[in-house]
Parts: structure tokens; C-alpha cells; sequence
């Protein structure tokens, strides 16, 4: 049985519905993980995070409202931090976490943009700490399992992506930070569609080189619908596809088509299926089952697992958005990489 000397020491920078969500598993891991503080500066959502740890029976950890406070008094007294914060925010605090020698389980998407995603590599190397981006879609074996058969050539080579993402996020988002484009970086697609950029770009496993997209804010300050076409490097065709203003709803789907295969996922790693030349249909493909996000990144940081998704597949999806940006902001013109 482990002790409490055993246990990986956490902070958790972010106290709001996302999470409190992961807290109802962690607080469950009472023998490998110990969340010894908190930061969080508004009282109401630690007040409920409070509740939430007390329904499990764990003393709810102290509370320093202030990041940099916590990593100057208590930085020797953690071992990671997990940052579920507005996006503006997780560039810098998960930079002040890795400079104070503790290592980050990083909500998404990573940053706002290409330059901070290139600062936080960069921190991450000269730190030598770790550094995990918690998106669904990578950490899940069914994403795992379909970059594996895509990158190995078994499935020939990538010919078409089509994604495709939908969720009612215009009215369950009115009123949050999340449609403030100076605190979210951008609406649905950059949020929920985080997901489907991020997992489209670990996929094709490459840089997209040229990419024409539109955007529509549907009466509101961000970005509710998006159409993208793109490019990679090696001449794979993307079609990306957002709707934030569904019906009540939230699902996705993506179909890569390769040379001598068919493959069907979801944005967020919700099922697996593979036709491969010559067979009639789509079969499921068996995967083990979901870690979750804390256990992944624990199985990381122990040296039992590669790191499913490191910052560089952030870069990737963080100069997508970019050019994203880029050419809908001129009506859809493209844009090349540099």
C-alpha cells in the first residue's frame, strides 16, 4: 500500500465546472495522488470545489488565489499541476509552473497561438520538465490506436480527411468568458473544435501548408460556424466542418481515407472503426480502455508510457488556427506556411 510520501503532490490551478469534472476521478486516487493546494481566485467556484472533494471524503486543500504566490511559499511542495483555466491564461501559468521545476497537465487547447506555442516548447526544454496537453482525442486508446495504423503505412497513405463537429455551444456559452475573443482566443471552433483541430492534426501527423477558411459569429463577438479547407505537407486534401448553433446536441465524426483503408473515429476518441481494402464495411476496432487524462499523465511521468500528446502536436494545431484566422479575417483567401 503506498504511502502519503508515495503520492504525486498537485495543485489545481482552475477551480470552475471542467475542473470539478476531473476532480470526481482524481479524489477517487487518494494512493497515487495527493491535491495538496488549490488556485483559484474566485471564492464561489472553490467554495464548490470545496463540496465536490467533500463528497468523497477528502479535506478539501488550502486555497492561494494568486499562481505566482503559491509557486514562490509552496513550489518545493509540489510535484505537478493541472491547468484548467480560460485559454488566455495557459501560456504563462504553465510556463511559471515548468520554470518552478513542477510539471504540467495542460487543459486545452494549449495556447493562443503559434509564437506561445513555440515559447512553451522552448520552456519545456530548457526546464526539462514535463509537459502533457489533456485533449480527449489523444490521450484516448482510440486515437492512439488509429495514429499507430496511420503512421505505420499499413493503411497507405492518407488521401482525404473530412471532419466534422456540432454541439448547441452558441446558447449553453452566452454570458461566459468564453465568448470574450480577448479571454477565449476565438468560439466554437476553438473550443469545442479545439478538439477536432487537435485530433485532425495529431492524425495526419504533419504541418498543413496551405489552408481557406470562413467564419461566422452568428450575431455574437466569436466565431459559432467555420468552414475549413487545408493542406499538408505531403498533399493530403482537409476538410474541416463547425456548428455551434445545432439543435441540442454535441457530437462529431472524422473519415480519413487512405490509399487501402477507410478509418472512422471521433474528434474526442469516442469510437474506432476500420474497412481495409477489399472488406464490405466499417468494423469496429478493439482498443484497451480509457485511462482518462490524470492517469495518462501519471503513467507518463512514472516512464510506463510515451507522452500521447506533447506540446509539438499543440504546435501543429496552434499554426492551424493561426491560418485559420488569417484567412477568414481576409474572406476566405488562402494562406500559405512560412
Amino acid at each position: 500500500m503506498s504511502t502519503k510520501a508515495d503520492r504525486v503532490r498537485l495543485a489545481m490551478v482552475g477551480t470552475g465546472g471542467m475542473a470539478r469534472h476531473h476532480t470526481s476521478r482524481i479524489a477517487q486516487q487518494q494512493d497515487t495522488t495527493e491535491i495538496a493546494w488549490v488556485c483559484e481566485p474566485s471564492g464561489q467556484a472553490y467554495e464548490l470545489f470545496c463540496e465536490k472533494m467533500e463528497e468523497f471524503g477528502v479535506t478539501p486543500p488550502p486555497n492561494e488565489p494568486d499562481l505566482e504566490t503559491l509557486l514562490t511559499k509552496h513550489g518545493d511542495e509540489l510535484d505537478a499541476a493541472f491547468i484548467i483555466t480560460p485559454h488566455v491564461l495557459h501560456h504563462s501559468q504553465a510556463k511559471a509552473c515548468l520554470e518552478a521545476g513542477v510539471d504540467v497537465l495542460l487543459e486545452k487547447p494549449m495556447v493562443m497561438s503559434g509564437s506561445e506555442a513555440e515559447d512553451l516548447i522552448a520552456t519545456r526544454d530548457r526546464t526539462g520538465r514535463l509537459l502533457v496537453v489533456s485533449f480527449n482525442g489523444s490521450l484516448s486508446p482510440q486515437i492512439r490506436k488509429a495514429a499507430d495504423l496511420l503512421h505505420s503505412g499499413s493503411l497507405g497513405s492518407i488521401m482525404n480527411v473530412h471532419a466534422v463537429a456540432w454541439q448547441s455551444w452558441k446558447v449553453g456559452t452566452t454570458g461566459s468568458w468564453r465568448q470574450n475573443p480577448e479571454i477565449s482566443g476565438g468560439g466554437f471552433l476553438f473550443d469545442t473544435g479545439a478538439h477536432m483541430l487537435n485530433t485532425v492534426s495529431d492524425l495526419v501527423n504533419e504541418d498543413f501548408v496551405e489552408v481557406a477558411a470562413w467564419l461566422d459569429n452568428r450575431g455574437t463577438p466569436v466565431d459559432i460556424l467555420g468552414s475549413v479547407m487545408a493542406r499538408t505537407r505531403s498533399g493530403a486534401f482537409i476538410t474541416l466542418s463547425a456548428c455551434g448553433d445545432a439543435i441540442k446536441s454535441c457530437h462529431s465524426d472524422v473519415r480519413i481515407f487512405c490509399t487501402d483503408a477507410i478509418l472512422r473515429t471521433g474528434i474526442w476518441g469516442e469510437h474506432l472503426e476500420l474497412q481495409r481494402n477489399g472488406e464490405t464495411a466499417l468494423t469496429p476496432v478493439e482498443v484497451p480502455p480509457s485511462l482518462g487524462q490524470w492517469e495518462t499523465f501519471l503513467r507518463v511521468r512514472n516512464g510506463e508510457m510515451k507522452n500521447p500528446c506533447p506540446p509539438e502536436v499543440g504546435l501543429r494545431m496552434a499554426r492551424l488556427w493561426d491560418m485559420i484566422q488569417a484567412s477568414a479575417a481576409q474572406g476566405g483567401k488562402p494562406v500559405f506556411a512560412n
